[in-house]
């Protein structure tokens, strides 16, 4: 009989034994690139639906690792003094911990002045705004016009239920009680991470398969905790100062409880965007229910958006510099997207995260042109991650 052979395919040579096909290969041939990125977008939203649901757990852990990356150069250095490491971490996090504690206690009594002035507040704002309601009057005439005649009379015997959800200060007090649940969990994990030194480290170069992959794994997770310790360490450095300058500028111009907006400058600062929008407009409100006359009102405001400025666009530019650049496009998806999934603690987290993301991203060639989004340029990004990869010893 004979036997039927398959086509050999162009340009092989006769006789030369074929490379059998292996199921990396075939795979590969059936994953089209609508499959994959089909595959892709679904990964994203099970992550992002993941992170939303799981947030009570995951918060605590993110906001751990962040705090410990920030404070493990700090740990690492004493060690080499001769202090352990079991030792510096609980006392880090204590004095962490008892400096909050002491800022909030301290900012408390004004704090609750206001609070309590609230309702005053508002009347205050109402009586400001009733011109401008007013033009508004033939608007509202009409839409109760047109709720009436859609609306109609209510049948006899039916009655109307209103359900009617809790007030501000239950929900205040709720929010408050997670917020403290989730930072006590944080500094304990913390703590422990901390203590753990190296250990880390070495377990992740255990798992590792290669040597290449080993040295790979350590340098990124040193560049990491190099990136993030020096984001956050230097921006809370600069947002003190920004807080003293804010506070003592408004002092100047006569701002009621001057303290209290330094240290709101301070916290908001750390908000991206965000938090220098929030911080004028507060200040704006309050200027209005407090001074009278354009001038003495407009001051206020005025003065928090020069500092936040200056500080945005000079200072913190002039001190970090081009190490970590991020684009603006990408911190505002970050902060919407972390802000949408874990509300104010994910904001906080979205340029920490960030930071650690383009670090990756920038040592593996594979994924330069991510980094190239996130920060700076394509052909400088790739030659960075291609000179990482080659000192390393082996290719991503």
């Amino acid at each position: 009989m004979l036997e039927r052979r398959r086509p050999e395919p162009p340009g092989a040579q006769e006789g030369a034994p074929r490379t059998p096909e292996t199921p990396r290969q075939i795979v590969d041939a059936r994953l089209t690139r609508s499959v994959a990125f089909s595959i892709h977008v679904c990964a994203v939203v099970l992550g992002a639906g993941a992170l939303y649901v799981a947030q009570d757990l995951i918060l605590p852990l993110a906001l751990a690792l962040v705090v410990t990356l920030t404070l493990s150069p700090i740990v690492r250095l004493l060690a080499r003094r001769g202090i352990p490491a079991w030792l510096t971490s609980p006392l880090l996090v204590a004095a962490l911990a008892g400096a909050l504690a002491l800022i909030a206690y301290t900012l408390s009594y004004p704090l609750s002045d206001w609070v309590a002035r609230a309702p005053q507040i508002g009347y205050e704002i109402e009586r400001e705004l009733r011109d401008l309601r007013s033009s508004f009057a033939a608007v509202e005439q009409a839409s109760e016009r047109v709720d009436a005649i859609t609306g109609g009379d209510a049948e006899p015997g039916v009655e109307e239920v209103v359900v009617r959800e809790g007030g501000f200060l239950a929900t205040a007090s709720s929010g408050v009680l997670r917020g403290a649940a989730i930072v006590a969990i944080a500094a304990l994990l913390t703590a422990f991470l901390l203590a753990s030194g190296d250990r880390i480290y070495e377990r992740i170069v255990h798992v590792m398969p290669t040597f290449h992959d080993k040295r790979t794994a350590v340098e990124i997770g040193r560049a990491i905790e190099r990136s993030i310790s020096t984001y956050l360490l230097t921006i809370a450095l600069i947002n003190t100062g920004l807080g003293i300058v804010v506070g003592l500028l408004l002092w100047a111009v006569g701002m009621p409880t001057p303290a209290l907006f330094g240290a709101m400058a301070t916290l908001l600062n750390f908000l991206p965007y965000i938090g220098a929008i929030l911080g004028v407009a507060i200040t704006a409100v309050v200027a209005v229910v407090t001074f009278d006359g354009l001038g003495a009102t407009l001051a206020p405001p005025l003065v928090y958006l020069a500092c936040t400025t200056l500080e945005g666009n000079v200072v913190t530019p002039l001190i970090l510099g081009r190490r970590l650049e991020l684009n603006a496009i990408a911190i505002l998806i970050g902060v919407a997207a972390m802000g949408w999934l874990w509300g104010a603690v994910g904001v906080f987290l979205a340029v920490p995260l960030l930071v650690a993301f383009k670090t990756v991203c920038d040592h593996l060639p594979s994924w330069h042109v991510l980094g190239a989004f996130l920060g700076g340029s394509l052909t400088r990004t790739a030659e960075d991650a291609q000179a990482r990869s080659d000192a390393l010893g082996g290719k991503d």
